[in-house]
């Protein structure tokens, strides 16, 4: 099965269990991904959450649910997953903008979201640059932190995660350690195994040759066949954008897979907001 249907068969797989207890485990299993790989690959392509886009086309079912037949409120919120009346009022008034009672009555206006489609559009206007490089394993050093995947917690914590290291001097010190072929800071993301509780370990870290200083860990990148992925603009922006394009063009048109193994984020120790800012994404792909 290929990239982009393995895709779409999670996301029928969601519409056809939009009223049951939907799992993120579940649903990857769907595209033959982790959990974490497709939620990811969802936010990149969508710039929504799986969590989000669950909820909003729930909401949206719900609305047209409550307009269309005489059912009561309080089962529309229990078919659509809130425990409570006012849980679901809530909500729904943050997508509507109305209450529940006043869309029954035809009173304001609803906001629906359609059922994702997956498309790919091979433009090819901006070529993307990288090259493929073979390495043996090697070892970085820094800090981790385990996230959990439950309600994109991990997207919420990653960032904040930054904004630590950055001002508290964590990254400085890295800088100074590095000692390997690849020059500056790395984001890496570690999936847990299989059997093991939904979540990931995520490492700011440098590539290091040496016993593990002090007050770090070490990890051991496996040997992998990578594709490394210029980025060139100030940060999170033109990081993102090349994040998106791998996803939506790259992938699709290349005929490789994503090995599962970690992949990284390469950040040079300049101004992060310069014009000419330039970072890498290294990504491990199917021997």
């Amino acid at each position: 099965m290929g990239w982009v249907e393995s895709i779409q068969k999670a996301l029928d797989y969601i519409e056809e269990h939009l009223i049951d207890d939907l799992t993120i485990e579940n649903i990857s299993s769907q595209a033959n991904a982790s959990a974490f790989h497709f939620q990811r690959t969802f936010t990149i392509l969508t710039d929504i959450s799986v969590g989000e886009y669950i909820r909003r086309r729930r909401l949206t079912l719900a609305a047209q649910e409550l307009v269309s037949t005489n059912g009561k409120v309080i089962d529309v919120a229990y078919k659509y997953g809130y425990d409570t009346p006012e849980a679901f009022s809530k909500a729904f008034r943050r997508q509507h903008g109305i209450p529940p009672s006043e869309a029954r009555k035809y009173m304001g206006k609803l906001t629906f979201y359609e059922r994702l489609v997956i498309q790919v559009l091979l433009k090819g206007a901006e070529p993307m640059k990288y090259n493929i490089v073979e390495r043996d394993s090697f070892r970085v050093v820094g800090i981790k932190r385990e996230f959990s995947l439950e309600n994109e917690e991990n997207l919420i914590g990653i960032p904040k995660l930054w904004d630590e290291v950055n001002s508290g001097g964590t990254s400085n010190r890295l800088g100074k350690l590095n000692n390997g072929r690849i020059k500056g800071l790395l984001g890496i993301c570690v999936d847990s195994p299989e059997d093991e509780r939904n979540s990931i370990d995520y490492w700011v870290a440098t590539e290091y040759d040496g016993s593990v200083p002090k007050d770090y860990s070490g990890l051991t990148i496996p040997a992998s066949k990578w594709v490394v992925f210029e980025v060139n603009g100030p940060m999170p922006e033109a990081m993102q954008k090349v994040w998106k394009h791998i996803f939506s063009e790259w992938f699709p048109a290349s005929g490789h897979e994503h090995a599962g193994t970690p992949e990284m984020e390469v950040y040079v120790e300049d101004d992060a907001s310069a014009a000419n800012y330039y970072s890498e994404i290294w990504i491990p792909i199917k021997r």
